[in-house]
Formats: C-alpha cells, sequence, structure tokens
C-alpha cells in the first residue's frame, strides 16, 4: 500500500514546538483531566509503501504537565510515571492500513517498563511547504488504553463510592513532521 499523497520517502522528524502528546483521564468520576508531555523526539521514515516505513518515537515522562504542580509531581512520583526509574516512555510502529486520510497505527507502546500491543486511530492532514521552505506533514491520532495494564495502579477510594483516577485514559496526539533536507 502506498505512502499518503504527498507525503515523500525519507525521514520526517517530529517538531515538538508544533505538536501536542496529551492525554485525557477521568477524575473523581464527574470530570476530565488533561496532561501532556512537552519533550519528545519521534522520527518516520517513510518508504515507497506503507509496510517498508518506520515510526519510533520516544517521550520523556519527566516532561508531564498538567498545569498543577502538586498534581504533576504525584504523576511523576512512584504512584505513577516513576520518572526516576522509568525516563522514558517508547512506541514504536509495527504496521500501518488504510489510505486517504484514515490509517490504523499499530504498534507496541512501553509505559512505565511495560510494552503492550496497541491501535491508534491517525488521521493524515496533509503536506505543505512553510515560509521558510520546511516540508511539513501533520498527523492527529487516539487511542485509550487502561493504564493499570501498564502497572499503573495507584488509586483512592471515594467516600461516595467509586475511585479518584479512571482507568481508562485517551491518549491524543496532535503532531508535526518536518522532512530532512
Amino acid at each position: 500500500m502506498s505512502i499518503p499523497a504527498g507525503l515523500t520517502t525519507g525521514v520526517w522528524n517530529l517538531d515538538i514546538a508544533h505538536s501536542e502528546i496529551g492525554f485525557t483521564v477521568r477524575h473523581a468520576g464527574i470530570s476530565k483531566v488533561r496532561g501532556k508531555f512537552t519533550e519528545a523526539e519521534a522520527t518516520i521514515k517513510a518508504a515507497d509503501s506503507l509496510e517498508a516505513s518506520v515510526l519510533q518515537a520516544t517521550v520523556r515522562s519527566a516532561s508531564f504537565n498538567s498545569g498543577d504542580a502538586n498534581r504533576d509531581a504525584h504523576v511523576k512520583g512512584p504512584d505513577f510515571f516513576d520518572v526516576e526509574k522509568f525516563p522514558t516512555l517508547e512506541f514504536t510502529g509495527t504496521d500501518i492500513t488504510g489510505g486517504g486520510e484514515d490509517y490504523t497505527l499499530a504498534g507496541n507502546l512501553t509505559i512505565h517498563g511495560v510494552t503492550l500491543p496497541v491501535e491508534f486511530q491517525v488521521e493524515f492532514n496533509g503536506v505543505t511547504v512553510d515560509p521558510f521552505g520546511a516540508t511539513r506533514a501533520g498527523f492527529s491520532a487516539e487511542t485509550t488504553i487502561s493504564r493499570k495494564d501498564f502497572g499503573l495502579t495507584w488509586n483512592a477510594a471515594l467516600e461516595a463510592g467509586g475511585v479518584l483516577v479512571s482507568d481508562k485514559v485517551k491518549i491524543t496526539l496532535d503532531v508535526a513532521f518536518v522532512k530532512e533536507s
């Protein structure tokens, strides 16, 4: 299967300044809390076919930011990411299918030292050349995981029933890649 229209063969690198790697989790059963990672590297090695193309990504777990310093410290600590012991989250693509604007990207996601297969639903947002001559490609993607599957089991019971942090975590990506010259 051919690569998306406009995406040329070669190496494409994540432009983290124009990207967001985030997630959403339900808090106390009534609201959603969002967080993002501000430091990451990713490379797409686009070949003539989807089957021969490669995607590898590394996210620095200590770059987590939810906008609340106390929550961020807790999430970075041993109850969740344990950034001292597990400094990165990793993703390696293993298969991509689809066409046009809609794709399914399968791969292995490593969080907290646990590697599991996941599938992202991906939207290809196109390719453009910016005013500075850089060729850019944009993608949006999402998946939902069980944090417990990755060993992130901390929680607190609520007086009215239920738990403080949901098991389901929605991962969302809005990313830009720049083609190497």
